[in-house]
């Protein structure tokens, strides 16, 4: 299959020009050792099953001469064997070199586990899953980077991605092998996914034997809730209700397992001071890194969610959040939200390098777009009132399921998700 070119690529080779090492962080399949060895001269597969044992323990008494080879050196889950990372860090300052080494882990280290600041040789990049135009279903002719620039020509442009198919690419997810695979073949992916995660990942990250059907049941409260800001005790409520009595602090301890193995992730909240402390709602957003992750969880299938729009409408926003983060980091911004004790919410705000920002609200039928339009134009006025430092928006967006893009009477961007990028 030929290499699908990923919008992360040239953050890696950027920051491989200015540090010794870049770590690529995400998700299992989601395609980080495929984008390295794209960059790497050399490479070490940790996981290889044949070696792996061997590797382990050359890691533990000799790691200089896993570091041998042409630079830069691509060291696959390197976490395996976390004294690599001082070795790494330690050729780094001998050679005082830039573009050494890539490492990519799908895990971050147990917590017990002690190393030294990596500071000035190592920088991060963080991968999810394909994102619709890195997959071919957005056409991608409208480009987030342009619109900040300020070419926003968008009217009239469509795209083919309907509501039907928009279902089956959220059910789907972004995952790289199943571009490859029949439609049924792909939707099989996720849930594979989940099985493994339950039944193996979650119990081999540190040696913690957790239970596959707790993890399940934890999993599937969480997917309940994607794109809310609801509080974490509903969220054990939910576990216990739906499973049996279990402590609040096992629950946890399976939450951070699952952000440790990029599974799950919070989305913070933007403040701009624009009311007083006890209105602005604090509380991050929970996203699940794919939302095939919260669909296969749920146990649903595209025709279930299309019939509950309701959950369609969450888990399309979590879509969005995952196309729109890595949209925005591309171009150095950053993903927050907005929600506060009046009911004013903006469902993504982007806030840029260069001081600037913008509002973005998400939805998926078109009935609620005039609705969307208020909250942001709402927004807006309160910022300009209370906070006039920060200026206008650089834009106001929002990124729908329908098939036309157009703007609206008050300059607000309305745009298909299928043709964005």
């Amino acid at each position: 299959m030929k290499y699908i070119k990923r919008i992360i690529d040239k953050e890696i080779r950027e920051k491989l020009s200015i540090t010794g090492a870049v770590v690529i962080k995400g998700p299992k399949w989601c395609g980080k050792t495929t984008s390295a060895k794209q960059i790497a001269k050399s490479i070490i597969e940790m996981q290889n099953p044949d070696l792996q044992e061997n590797y382990i323990e050359l890691a533990n008494t000799k790691p200089s001469l896993l570091l041998e080879g042409e630079k830069p050196r691509l060291i696959d889950e390197w976490q395996l064997a976390p004294k690599l990372w001082d070795a790494v860090r330690y050729s780094i300052d001998k050679s005082s070199m830039v573009n050494q080494f890539i490492l990519t882990g799908s895990a971050t280290p147990n917590n017990n586990v002690t190393m030294h600041s990596g500071v000035g040789r190592f920088s991060f990049v963080t991968m999810k899953p394909m994102t619709l135009a890195e997959s071919g279903d957005s056409n991608g002719r409208i480009s987030l980077e342009d619109i900040k620039k300020g070419k926003r020509n968008i009217d009239g442009i469509t795209t083919d991605l309907t509501y039907e198919k928009i279902a089956y690419v959220l059910c789907r997810g972004g995952w790289p092998n199943s571009l490859k695979l029949s439609e049924k073949q792909s939707l099989e992916v996720p849930k594979n996914y989940i099985e493994v995660l339950c039944e193996s990942d979650i119990s081999r990250i540190d040696g913690v034997k957790r239970n596959p059907l707790l993890a399940k049941a934890i999993l599937k409260a969480y997917a309940r809730q994607v794109s809310t800001i609801d509080s974490m005790q509903s969220l054990i409520d939910d576990v216990r209700a739906n499973y049996a009595d279990v402590s609040d602090k096992t629950i946890m301890d399976y939450l951070d397992v699952l952000k440790r193995l990029f599974i799950i992730e919070e989305i913070e909240a933007w403040n701009p001071n624009i009311r007083s402390k006890t209105s602005i709602r604090t509380s991050p957003k929970k996203s699940m890194i794919d939302p095939s992750l919260a669909v296969a969880a749920l146990g649903a299938s595209p025709k279930d969610i299309m019939l509950d729009i309701r959950t369609f409408g969450l888990l399309f926003e979590n879509l969005v959040n995952r196309d729109l983060s890595v949209y925005a980091n591309s171009i150095g911004g950053t993903l927050r939200h907005y929600r506060d004790r009046y009911m004013l919410e903006c469902d993504n705000v982007i806030h840029f390098d260069d001081g600037t920002y913008a509002l973005i609200e998400t939805k998926l039928g078109g009935t609620r777009i005039k609705e969307a339009e208020e909250h942001l134009i709402t927004l807006k006025n309160l910022i300009l009132k209370n906070q006039p430092k920060l200026g206008e928006p650089e834009f106001m967006m929002v990124i729908t399921g329908t098939e036309l893009a157009y703007t609206t009477e008050n300059g607000i961007l309305v745009v298909p998700v299928g043709c964005l990028k």
